[in-house]
């Protein structure tokens, strides 16, 4: 049997010119890229450095940088979308300033606990916004590839699912993460969280421990194993280090699915010697009885820069101009990830069980 191997998202039928605040790595490696490849309307940037503002605007040929950010919102487009890429602690400072209805990218995490997750998606309910959290890995081309298999039938009953990262990240890219008292998941491993609550929906549980690297102290945390348990037969696990400073021979940086007739891995070759990558991979088998297992490699246009944030922001404005009803990343949905994230918190600070309460 043939199979879809579809990686397309929906666009929108007329894209909003788009305001960006903030100038950091993100915008410049992979927001205003994707922008660009999509060919939507960039009409102003604002940063609290007017300075790198200014770089980003010539780099990107875009034809405002607002001085300040009453500036930014009063120069703005009626029709306008936000898109605020600032670190989580400035989130409740600048929502409340846009106007009301706006229609608003909110960079991940949203808030840096479920506390102020709360209180943002408060804020975005008083304020009417229509509003999305950049939680883009669901629309990764070989992501997409994988849930549209998974759809047809392609591998069966999906039951298992591993992310697993073994890399060298270069954590000195966001010096604003240094000090934080949460890390690794709040900042990096929520994609993966987000991304097995997209496949198997909120687990009843959460197993955690995240704990520092001996290279990497600065940093409060760049390692975690994170379990979900599910009221059925599902293993859904991710399993991160980033201090992996050997090389990349043995790094590791994919998502694998398993079902009961088949499975898919694809690797995410961005995350091999970030943010330069190496080339991903997408691979499924499909069972066949009386033959041998035979894994069929699929090479896919695209990959999780620039494209994933195509997917992003599409799916907000899709919602946005009426022409779909499906909102994946809604600000809704991104507290119902920051409940995962706190849980794997919880679990990690409460520890395992001792073994000196079990010794005679």
């Amino acid at each position: 049997m043939s199979y879809v191997i579809d990686t397309s998202v929906q666009l929108p039928i007329r894209p909003r010119p788009i305001s960006i605040i903030g100038a950091g790595a993100i915008v410049q490696d992979a927001h205003l890229p994707a922008y660009q490849k999509a060919g939507w309307p960039i009409e102003q940037i604002y940063d609290l450095d007017p300075a790198k503002a200014r770089q980003v605007a010539q780099r990107f040929a875009i034809p405002k940088v607002a001085e300040s950010l009453d500036q930014f919102i009063g120069q703005a487009s009626p029709d306008a979308v936000f898109d605020v890429a600032v670190p989580a602690a400035a989130l409740p400072m600048i929502l409340p300033l846009l106007p009301e209805c706006s229609v608003v990218l909110i960079q991940k995490p949203f808030g840096e606990t479920l506390h102020e997750a709360r209180q943002l998606l408060s804020i975005c309910a008083q304020r009417q916004f229509t509003a999305s959290v950049n939680m883009q890995m669901k629309f990764i081309p070989a992501v997409i590839a994988a849930k549209n298999l998974i759809a047809q039938g392609a591998i069966g009953e999906l039951h298992d699912l591993e992310i697993r990262m073994n890399i060298d990240h270069p954590w000195q890219l966001w010096t604003f993460l240094f000090g934080l008292p949460r890390m690794e998941m709040l900042y990096h491993s929520i994609h993966y969280m987000d991304l097995l609550k997209y496949f198997f929906g909120m687990p009843k549980s959460v197993y955690a421990k995240t704990s520092q690297h001996p290279n990497q102290m600065q940093l409060a945390s760049t390692r975690s194993v994170i379990i979900f348990d599910y009221d059925r037969p599902i293993r859904a696990f991710i399993n991160t280090n980033h201090g992996h400073a050997f090389g990349t021979r043995h790094q590791e940086s994919f998502i694998k699915w398993e079902g009961t007739q088949g499975a898919i891995k694809t690797t995410l070759g961005l995350n091999i010697n970030f943010p330069q990558g190496v080339a991903d991979t997408f691979e499924y088998v499909v069972l066949d009885e009386g033959q041998a297992p035979e894994w069929q490699s699929v090479q896919l246009r695209g990959s999780w820069y620039p494209d994933a944030f195509i997917g992003s922001m599409a799916d907000l404005l899709c919602f946005a101009d009426g022409s779909s009803q499906t909102h994946s990343t809604s600000v809704a949905e991104a507290v119902k990830t920051m409940q995962l994230v706190e849980a794997a918190y919880r679990s990690s600070d409460g520890g395992g069980i001792s073994i000196d309460s079990l010794t005679p």
